[in-house]
């Protein structure tokens, strides 16, 4: 039997392509959206194509009933569940904090944080052998924001995934010795639809030569940092935070 991998957010950008290339490393895919199912099951569609099993399921990882619901889906449909990649996200429009609403910050936080840690104690009950589970591995998207602050674009986004990086140390120091390993990567300026999503569909090609590299990454080579932190090639790595952000 292949381990099974819930990637959260996972109809497009970073969660598609780490869905895509978990399924070809040998993972069963279980796919959560909150909206758009049709990308979810075309995604689904390409894992299948790989030989393994797939399962998009609608859920907002901000609403608990909805994330228990999700994860009781996969145990049901799959099975065992081994591997967990936080990436659900929102950005908003850039703003500074003194024109920001707290409905703004509300949101912010319930789906990039609350959802990372609602989701993250789901797997936890499935995983850790003290729950009896047979150890895995977890990995949080953050974001280089959260490094840089984001003055001037949103600041509330990069205290939002700056929550994130300490979860995941905190974390993976709490459940070290429970068989799940629990680490972060921090892309910078990568090359997906979530820009346009916060009004700004041309913030790539702007800030491209601000990176050392002098181009934004792709969602793909993200994917390889993600996979390679699920698989056993990382297995004395945990609580550690993997920038993927070409020098930035």
């Amino acid at each position: 039997m292949n381990p099974v991998l819930l990637v959260t957010g996972g109809g497009r950008g970073i969660g598609a392509a780490v869905a895509r290339l978990a399924a070809a490393q040998g993972w069963d895919v279980a796919l959560n959206v909150v909206r758009d199912m049709a990308s979810a099951q075309a995604v689904a569609a390409d894992v299948r194509a790989l030989g393994r099993r797939a399962l998009a399921v609608q859920a907002d990882v901000s609403d608990e009933a909805a994330v228990q619901a999700l994860f009781a889906t996969v145990d049901a449909e799959l099975g065992p569940l081994r591997g967990l990649v936080n990436n659900a996200g929102v950005v908003d429009v850039a703003q500074r904090v003194d024109e920001m609403s707290l409905a703004r910050w509300q949101r912010m936080f319930a789906i990039n944080v609350q959802g990372t840690f609602l989701c993250t104690r789901e797997a936890l009950r499935r995983m850790s052998t003290q729950h009896g589970g047979a150890g895995g591995s977890i990995v949080n998207l953050s974001s280089a924001a959260a490094r840089l602050g984001s003055p001037g674009q949103y600041v509330d986004y990069a205290a939002a995934k700056a929550a994130i990086d300490t979860f995941t140390l905190g974390v993976a120091r709490e459940v070290a010795q429970e068989g799940v390993r629990v680490n972060a990567v921090r892309p910078g300026i990568i090359d997906t639809e979530i820009h346009a999503s916060g009004g700004q569909p041309d913030r790539v090609q702007r800030m491209a030569p601000q990176v050392p590299m002098q181009r934004a990454g792709t969602a793909e080579e993200v994917a390889q940092a993600v996979v390679w932190l699920l698989s056993d090639q990382s297995s004395y790595t945990t609580g550690s935070v993997l920038d993927v952000a070409g020098g930035r």
